[in-house]
């Protein structure tokens, strides 16, 4: 291939993907409430960067108590610096949050407890993929299932009679049109020598079922529950592939919505007086979408659910759903 031949492939894959990108960007679900959420209180797990951030960065913008419930301090704390100065909004706050330790889900929840009188919506964004190393929580669970199922799953029971307190309140679950890869499997729950990458779907899947689970359960106290596939997002989920596959995966990036097109979805669940008293469902580009046959059977849900309340470790003590 000539120069001259290959400057014109360059130059044409380039102009199909600048066109794609717009294709992309036209077609993104937006919410279009432009609803104030001053005198609402907001927890988002995982703020600190990608879609969550852009969430907190919105609803700072609302006028919202934001909590940014996060791993990591150091970027929490830049993030949300950088939030308030944008929107001037002083009521940001930070709280350590590591969804992959029941101790730290529980010291979290306490802390909100003991310091918030209300709780109108809960985010469940945080998430967290490992391509092939296999790594257990400090409670001995497998990390991907722990960070994203059995944290956030544990977290809402811990705050739900602050959400019943505080009705209407919202649950949001970000969860991913990639649980069509895999399904949860019912007789390992804890499944630590499985492939990591395809875990990341399984705790997909299981985001969805207990979704609906919990949906289910929280009917007639007026507090909602709903999840989202955010689209596919250029966000820090994806900071474990290994080389090589860093190659063919910043091609595909190139394909990927942008933070604050990915966090649209959660916006519109978060906020549009459209889906108050909405519950049960699952949203892609702010509309409501189809699911599997499989991942809707509400009796493989209830055994998810009852098999994870004795993985966390659930006590009598502990407030029920």
């Amino acid at each position: 291939m000539s120069l001259t031949d290959f400057a014109f492939v360059a130059t044409a894959i380039a102009i199909f993907i600048s066109f794609y990108k717009y294709y992309l960007h036209l077609t993104c679900g937006r919410i279009t409430s432009s609803r104030n959420m001053e005198g609402k209180t907001i927890i988002i797990t995982g703020a600190n960067s990608g879609i969550g951030k852009e969430t907190a960065r919105d609803l700072a913008k609302r006028g919202a108590r934001v909590i940014m419930a996060c791993r990591n301090m150091e970027t929490a704390k830049q993030a949300r610096d950088e939030i308030v100065q944008e929107s001037g909004n002083e009521a940001v706050f930070v709280k350590k949050l590591d969804l992959s330790s029941q101790a730290s889900v529980r010291e979290f929840a306490a802390d909100v407890l003991k310091t918030e009188s209300k709780l109108d919506v809960l985010i469940h964004n945080a998430g967290f993929a490992e391509t092939f190393k296999k790594t257990k929580s400090v409670d001995g669970i497998e990390f991907t299932m722990a960070t994203n199922h059995y944290g956030p799953f544990l977290l809402t029971h811990l705050l739900v009679d602050l959400l019943k307190k505080s009705a209407p309140s919202r649950i949001v679950v970000v969860a991913s049109e990639l649980y069509r890869l895999a399904s949860v499997d019912l007789n390992n729950l804890n499944p630590v020598n499985s492939l990591p990458g395809w875990l990341y779907y399984v705790s997909k899947s299981a985001n969805i079922m207990f979704t609906r689970e919990l949906a289910r359960r929280l009917e007639g106290t007026n507090v909602t529950a709903n999840c989202l596939h955010p689209g596919m997002i250029d966000s820090g989920i994806w900071r474990n592939v290994p080389f090589p596959l860093t190659i063919p995966m910043g091609v595909v990036k190139l394909f990927f919505k942008t933070n604050a097109e990915g966090a649209q979805t959660s916006l519109h669940l978060a906020c549009s007086p459209e889906v108050e008293g909405v519950s049960g469902k699952y949203y892609r580009d702010c509309k409501e979408a189809s699911l599997t046959a499989g991942i809707c059977d509400m009796e493989r849900a209830r055994k998810l659910w009852e098999e994870s309340a004795k993985i966390v470790n659930l006590t009598g003590k502990d407030p029920k759903i």
